[in-house]
């Protein structure tokens, strides 16, 4: 399990630190127009924050941002203005080597989301220097609850063919919206008033099959029917309890979608941050998630770790170069030559 908008805040408030193509780059994968500046992106990400926190009193939803760095560690006041003002976020300096740092991120992302999330971080590296975090806790009743009486243990086919007995819950009429495109089939399940719900989706052929299937453009269309529908009709519903932790890397993933320089110690370009040489040396994420008769309760940490690079000044070669190869006690030369175009 991910979270996108976990994901999304984190690397916004990286996007504030970041210019040039790392900037653009970072820019272009999360979906921002060309023409806004960074004042609007945040503007932007301030209204969708406000927007999700009241959209439902029934549920509680909160977001938490921090960013941690070595107390040695020169940044840039624009930077941590931005950080406090526009994202609310937690700024402190850390003696990085003390295991009071690691004790004190790790009890941020704990209090952030309920618990759910005790630990994001098991050691800080020497060359680390900042950590910009984002923290996500959602806690939902099912519009209809599951009767617990009902819960029992049905057969669930595994891909390998085996069945198992799991957990079940049942709802003999639960009000909810179905759809169906012949690739899959989703029901989706609402909590609260209405406003945040969990679509189930069931594939014909296998999870594989609908990995390969299931783009952005699935998505929008499944989402656009489900919101065109009309009313929520009853439907008989056995679901499975479930309740897992997950962590895991996006850097290939990111750099997959666009988002290259960052992660490139000569590319990238993180000078609204600090004038040291630093890059993206991580972005991390642990998930939580908890389905019973109740509702859901769900948790995400995106960590971003900045490490400082060992490069001394940069020298970049991007243009025609000439070079010479020599034997430097007796000043012989081997070789001399130029390149124009490296192809």
């Amino acid at each position: 399990m991910l979270s996108p908008l976990s994901t999304s805040v984190a690397l916004t408030m990286l996007l504030n630190g970041s210019g040039g193509a790392t900037f653009s780059q970072i820019r272009d994968m999360l979906g921002y127009p060309e023409d806004l500046t960074i004042h609007e992106i945040n503007e932007a990400y301030n209204s969708l924050v406000s927007q999700l926190l009241v959209a439902d009193k029934k549920v509680q939803l909160s977001l938490a941002n921090a960013v941690f760095y070595r107390q040695d560690f020169i940044v840039k006041n624009p930077f941590i203005e931005a950080m406090r003002n526009d994202f609310d976020a937690e700024v402190q300096s850390l003696d990085f080597s003390s295991p009071a740092a690691l004790a004190t991120i790790n009890k941020w992302a704990s209090d952030n989301t309920n618990g759910k999330i005790p630990e994001v971080l098991d050691e800080i590296s020497a060359d680390i220097v900042m950590f910009l975090m984002n923290a996500l806790y959602f806690k939902g009743d099912w519009t209809n609850k599951f009767d617990k009486s009902k819960t029992t243990n049905r057969p669930f086919h595994l891909a390998e063919g085996n069945t198992i007995e799991v957990s079940t819950m049942i709802h003999d009429e639960l009000g909810a919206i179905f759809y169906y495109n012949g690739n899959f089939t989703a029901l989706e399940l609402p909590y609260g008033r209405r406003n945040f719900s969990m679509i189930i989706m069931l594939p014909e052929d296998g999870l594989e099959s609908f990995y390969e299937y299931f783009s952005p453009q699935a998505w929008k269309e499944m989402t656009a029917a489900l919101d065109g529908a009309i009313g929520w009709t009853n439907y008989y519903v056995s679901l499975p309890k479930f309740s897992f932790e997950y962590d895991t890397l996006l850097n290939e993933q990111l750099e997959a979608l666009g988002m290259i320089d960052a992660f490139d110690p000569v590319l990238a370009d993180l000078s609204g941050i600090s004038d040291a040489n630093i890059c993206v040396d991580f972005v991390k994420q642990n998930t939580f998630i908890d389905v019973n008769e109740e509702g859901t309760e769900a948790a995400a940490v995106t960590t971003i770790g900045i490490r400082e690079t060992s490069m001394g000044p940069m020298f970049v070669v991007d243009k025609p170069f000439a070079f010479a190869i020599r034997e430097r006690t007796t000043n012989t030369l081997l070789f001399i030559g130029s390149v124009v175009d490296p192809r």
